[in-house]
């Protein structure tokens, strides 16, 4: 590459030659770290509001179930199963809907549904703004519904809650898209971990569901979020497992493990049947020539005459999942759970109404789980399977099935009951759930209802190529660099003879020095006098890379700066050593692509036998 000097025609030589780090580039780290700490002393905050947040709701909830069904004025749990309504108890729910379509009505649509596919759109399609009315009628209306009996847990309105409050924050205070982005995911998986005791699994929920990535600047405020909602369960919950299992399972043999991995499979066929039948539901609902706001009314009178002839299905029926790790059900009522509450939850959530779907996607797994254990162990008592390891195994399939979220089901499981040897049974479960449901069904249950609004979610999490690629792989010697010696009128005139185009141009002195960068408006501009030196119109900052940065860090200068071009510069003498450019870009791109679609052997299989092809340890340079 050569530096043009149209006055005397001595061209500049310069060379690619190994630079330090741009001088620019350590102040951004350091801002970038206080931007770290701030988020994450907000998102500590958030998750303390919503552990106190989350209590209350859970106060609600049993205040409301209790003066439903037992006309008591108390906040202590008592199941609504136990209620001596007789038919009385197919109006309760109802009564509930009807409150919270009139909340949908006049409050927010927004609090309809389940809370984290609302939440997925808000991070998708609006920049992680959420309506700050939700943090107060989102755990209102759920209190509502779950207390009037709907079939719901209490994590699905404490994540739409937690998400909302953290949203709220984001939009007060002075912080880019993406630091909201990651608050609300912080105040979202706080209130998962506040109300289970699971903070890492909410982690894990935050990467697979909300940050649609893994990097340092989301993951420790979210990390740190998780870790104040668990202290906020222990400290206003209990401090034991979750969901307690009266025996510490035992490490499977290979046998029982094969039988695990098959269960794991069938319930990833069920897991899909199970979100179909949920949005066919919501389709049927869609078609009622009445207001929507009827439609959660009507979903509780299913919920009501459902819960006459299966009271367990009634309410969030956490006490279901315990009995069920205990085996202590019969098959009979085991059954009876799983269709009856499976009939009452898609109803319910079809309807519009508001609630999670963990806890129900939870009880039905497990049920479906023990199901399948107990056949197995009819036919086969040897296999080693046990009916509470069979139950755990359904709820975590059922869920990894269901929305795809593998390593929270399994995270979810182990932090739940505190048994370490069902990590392997639960990994096969889960693969073979997830695999199943991977390749029938295209969206999950918290993807689909977006997908119908032409909302498209990530399905993979990959390092972004430009942090992989540096400047000096991707650098190039041609280009053209003008000398600030020449004058305005030489330049032009050389330009257009030579035909040549381009947006801005890379300025230096007649020892290759970086003196800036110039638009072409600027150079052709009638303001300027034709005898005027080049120089004399450089005005923007020296914003130059080195060839030790990656070409994230390029792009984001030139989106900084709006420019299409960058010079590569020396740190010691600040000389021009290359030229970056968009199309230098897009080529590490069109290589990228290349690294998913082109097949060949790296190993040959000749006559001879094996021939292995010794490659040196030459750096990777796409232009090559």
């Amino acid at each position: 590459m050569t530096t043009k000097n149209l006055n005397n025609g001595i061209p500049i030589s310069v060379s690619l030659a190994p630079t330090l780090q741009s001088e620019n580039i350590g102040p951004r780290i350091t801002q970038d770290k206080k931007r770290l700490l701030y988020i994450s002393v907000l998102a500590v905050l958030t998750a303390a509001c919503i552990s106190v947040i989350a209590k209350f709701l859970i106060y609600l909830i049993d205040l409301i179930s209790n003066i439903a069904f037992f006309g008591e004025f108390s906040v202590e749990y008592m199941n609504p199963a136990d209620n001596n309504l007789g038919l009385w108890v197919i109006v309760i729910p109802a009564i509930g809907g009807l409150i919270v379509g009139f909340m949908a009505l006049y409050g927010s649509k927004a609090i309809r549904g389940h809370g984290i596919p609302e939440a997925m759109e808000q991070v998708l399609t609006n920049q992680s703004k959420i309506n700050p009315a939700i943090t107060y009628l989102k755990p209102l209306s759920s209190a509502i519904a779950i207390g009037t009996g709907g079939p719901f847990g209490a994590e699905g309105p404490i994540i739409a809650t937690g998400g909302a409050l953290g949203s709220t924050f984001g939009q007060i205070l002075k912080i880019t898209h993406n630091e909201r982005k990651i608050l609300l995911a912080a105040g979202a998986t706080a209130g998962m971990s506040a109300i289970f005791g699971t903070p890492i699994a909410a982690i894990f929920l935050a990467i697979e569901l909300l940050l649609f990535e893994f990097s340092p600047r989301s993951i420790i405020p979210v990390a740190l979020a998780c870790i104040t909602g668990a202290a906020g369960h222990h400290l206003l919950f209990e401090t034991g497992p979750v969901f307690p299992m009266a025996d510490m399972v035992a490490v499977p043999s290979n046998v029982a493990l094969a039988f695990y991995s098959i269960i794991g499979i069938l319930i990833g066929l069920l897991s899909v049947l199970t979100t179909k039948i949920v949005y066919w539901v919501e389709d049927m609902f869609e078609k009622l020539p009445i207001h929507w706001m009827w439609w959660p009314a009507m979903g509780g009178l299913a919920v009501g005459l459902v819960g006459y002839f299966a009271p367990r299905t009634l309410g969030v029926g956490y006490s279901n999942i315990t009995d069920l790790l205990s085996g202590s059900m019969t098959m009979q009522v085991v059954l009876s759970l799983c269709l009856f509450k499976f009939l009452s939850w898609a109803i319910a959530l079809g309807s519009g109404t508001s609630g999670g779907t963990l806890a129900p996607l939870l009880t039905i797994g497990g049920a479906i789980g023990a199901l399948i254990g107990s056949v197995i162990l009819y036919f086969f008592p040897e296999s080693g399977i046990t009916l509470p390891l069979a139950a755990l195994i359904g709820m975590s399939a059922m869920f990894a099935g269901a929305s795809r979220a593998l390593l929270t089901s399994i995270i979810f499981a182990l932090e739940a009951t505190s048994q370490a040897n069902a990590l392997l049974p639960l990994l096969a479960s889960c693969a073979g759930s997830y695999l199943v449901s991977f390749f029938v069904m295209e969206n999950t249950i918290m993807t689909e209802k977006i997908a119908r609004r032409g909302v498209k979610t990530p399905h993979s999490y990959e390092p972004d190529i430009l942090e992989k690629i540096t400047v000096e792989q991707m650098i190039t010697s041609e280009g053209l660099v003008l000398s600030d010696d020449n004058s305005i009128g030489e330049v032009r005139e050389w330009l257009q003879k030579e035909n040549y185009n381009s947006n801005y141009f890379i300025i230096s002195n007649n020892t290759g020095e970086f003196k800036g960068i110039l638009s072409s408006s600027n150079l052709f501009s009638n303001h300027h006098s034709p005898e005027s030196k080049l120089g004399t119109l450089v005005k923007r900052k020296h914003i130059s890379v080195a060839v030790d940065n990656s070409l994230r860090t390029a792009v984001e200068m030139m989106a900084s700066e709006n420019i299409d071009v960058l010079p590569v510069v020396s740190r010691d003498n600040n000389n021009i050593v290359g030229i970056l450019s968009y199309r230098d870009i897009i080529s590490a791109y069109k290589h990228g692509l290349a690294d998913h679609e082109q097949t060949q052997p790296n190993i040959s299989l000749g006559r001879k036998g094996l021939k292995i092809l010794l490659r040196g340890n030459k750096l990777f340079n796409p232009k090559k």
